[in-house]
């Protein structure tokens, strides 16, 4: 379900401008989860897609004056309804980390995937999203095997005091069940 270029066959493809080249594909070794809505707390809107292609008006909602201009990116959203849309090739490196370490090793965009929850640190994921969320990972640890249980972690984890996403509603435990067991 993943082809050789690195796009998820199950996603709707969405191609963003913001990545570049990896120095080693054969280093995808970890999983970052994260959330996002824009604007902040609404769901179902077409803003995330504008912001991850640089398309964004600034003008259409005041926070998004902020953030409009940023050259942000993820390989994928998992939308309320469990919609997966793939912005970048998982063989790149997307823009989704920023400033971040992991077991000691820094850049961690260099090594991981990021995949983006339609949500908040407060909001409940959905079921749907955790399913879908549970098949991208399945497939993800298949086609890079350095990525492995003990390497899924949440954007808090890696950028402590500056992220606190996907938050403490998001379930790892249910999360990590869901790829046993299916």
């Amino acid at each position: 379900m993943i082809d050789q270029n690195g796009w998820y066959s199950a996603a709707r493809h969405v191609p963003s401008p913001h990545f570049n080249q990896r120095e080693d594909k054969e280093d995808i070794s970890l999983l970052v989860v994260h959330n996002i809505s824009l604007p902040p707390g609404k769901f179902g809107t077409p803003y995330i897609e504008q912001f991850f292609t640089g398309k964004l008006c600034a003008q259409e909602h005041p926070f998004f004056a902020h953030i409009a201009a940023l050259q942000v990116s993820a390989h994928c959203l998992v939308r309320r309804d469990g919609e997966v849309v793939q912005f970048v090739s998982f063989q790149d490196r997307a823009w989704h980390a920023g400033v971040s370490s992991f077991a000691g090793r820094d850049k961690c965009n260099d090594y991981s995937i990021g995949i983006e929850l339609e949500g908040t640190d407060n909001t409940s994921y959905t079921e749907a999203q955790y399913q879908a969320l549970a098949q991208v990972t399945q497939q993800l640890m298949q086609r890079y095997p350095k990525m492995t249980i003990e390497r899924l972690t949440g954007h808090q984890y890696i950028a402590p005091m500056r992220k606190s996403d996907p938050g403490l509603v998001f379930d790892w435990g249910k999360f990590r069940r869901l790829i046993v067991e299916s």
